[in-house]
């Protein structure tokens, strides 16, 4: 019955158990025809000229740029920057381009095994012949699909984040890299490297239509979330929960910060932080908060529930926005829902459903609660109406 059980092509004819319980954050796979006769949703123009908008993160790295060696610049460019660019060793990669290409989004879909609030964007590199960004680690889970053309890859196996690196360049490239046996690919359109946190890997592409598209993960790191979670939680704490010493012993050296004074301190820390509910309550928000903050844009003429209803009701369906982010728990509190950041109370049913990216139709609105839910995340820009003008995704 659950379809994780089946040997998946994407993985090389892995189930999904067997991937998560064996490479999964320990170490890589090369998979050959993960996505075979794989097509690219994006052409090397497009993802230029995507590169060119203006609230588009987009990066040009020069291996010999005008200013220097390993140059990096930050879009949007112009087409001017695009023509004096050399025939050899360079690259530009665009974050996030499953916000603008429906097609790209798609691709998300194919790691269903893994929980959507884990991915955080799809990016898309292109390069010439000799284009890289240098060895180097990433901190997060990444596989690394060919859309087209082709790049070879070079590991050095897991590196601790202390690694030297060059000094002086924008890039964190590795002082040192050498290349473990049995780790030198070139990836045709396709084939697919999985790598997972601190693994140093160095791609070149050997081709003029060279794309890779990187599917990126997010995990907030200790120092984040301890300070994220503590600040959520005092948000909510009243001034009186404070430090109490009722019933303790006279000092025996005056001025000393004896052992159970330490051990109250630590008790009123401890057990104000460690509130499973209040936990999950900030996980979901924190984990669903958009990879840019200006991303979701609410709208300037709230609608009302009997616009809403009626819209539906004509068969013009919701979508879920790009770059928008759904999650939902239940626990022995309630069901919540998690959207770019917010938690919603409301029933599991509608919770699942809003979370499930499948445009929401009329029939929708017969889940408990659901035309007030649905009104508000559309006025805050979570969901929307899609009109005439963005269904053709040739804007650029």
């Amino acid at each position: 019955m659950n379809h994780h059980d089946k040997p998946l092509t994407l993985l090389g004819d892995l189930t999904a158990a067997d991937f998560l319980a064996n490479y999964w954050q320990q170490k890589p796979l090369l998979i050959r025809g993960a996505m075979p006769d794989f097509i690219s949703p994006i052409e090397a123009d497009e993802l230029a000229g995507l590169a060119c908008e203006p609230g588009v993160e987009a990066r040009l790295v020069e291996e010999e740029g005008p200013d220097g060696p390993w140059q990096v610049s930050h879009g949007p460019f112009d087409e001017a920057t695009f023509e004096r660019l050399p025939e050899n060793n360079w690259s530009l990669l665009v974050q996030a381009v499953d916000h603008y290409v429906p097609s790209v989004a798609a691709l998300m879909n194919e790691f269903d095994f893994l929980p959507r609030w884990r991915l955080d964007d799809v990016m898309i590199s292109y390069a010439p012949p000799g284009g890289n960004v240098g060895a180097h680690i990433d901190q997060y889970d990444v596989f690394l699909l060919q859309a087209s053309g082709h790049r070879r890859w070079q590991l050095g196996g897991k590196l601790t984040e202390d690694a030297p690196i060059i000094q002086g360049i924008d890039l964190r490239i590795l002082k040192e890299f050498t290349v473990e046996p049995d780790s030198d690919w070139v990836l045709d359109p396709g084939d697919m490297l999985y790598l997972p946190p601190g693994w140093a890997h160095h791609g070149v592409s050997q081709s003029d239509d060279c794309m890779t598209i990187s599917v990126g993960f997010r995990a907030p790191s200790a120092d984040e979330a301890i300070t994220s979670y503590a600040d959520y939680l005092g948000e909510q704490l009243p001034a009186s929960q404070r430090y109490s010493d009722a019933g303790m012993a006279p000092v025996q050296q005056v001025g000393e910060l004896d052992d159970a004074a330490v051990e109250r301190m630590r008790q009123l820390i401890m057990s104000t932080l460690d509130n499973p509910t209040q936990v999950a309550q900030w996980f979901g928000r924190v984990m669903t908060q958009p990879k840019y903050v200006d991303q979701v844009v609410p709208l300037e003429t709230p609608l009302t529930e009997a616009a809403l209803v009626a819209q539906l009701q004509e068969g013009e369906p919701l979508y879920h926005m790009p770059g928008s982010r759904f999650a939902w728990r239940r626990d022995a509190s309630g069901t919540t829902l998690f959207v770019d950041g917010d938690g919603h109370a409301c029933s599991t049913e509608l919770a699942k459903r809003l979370a499930d990216t499948t445009p929401l139709y009329a029939e929708d609105l017969e889940l408990d609660g659901a035309a007030a839910l649905i009104t508000q995340l559309v006025n805050t820009g979570s969901l929307g109406f899609m009109g005439d003008e963005s269904e053709d995704d040739e804007e650029y």
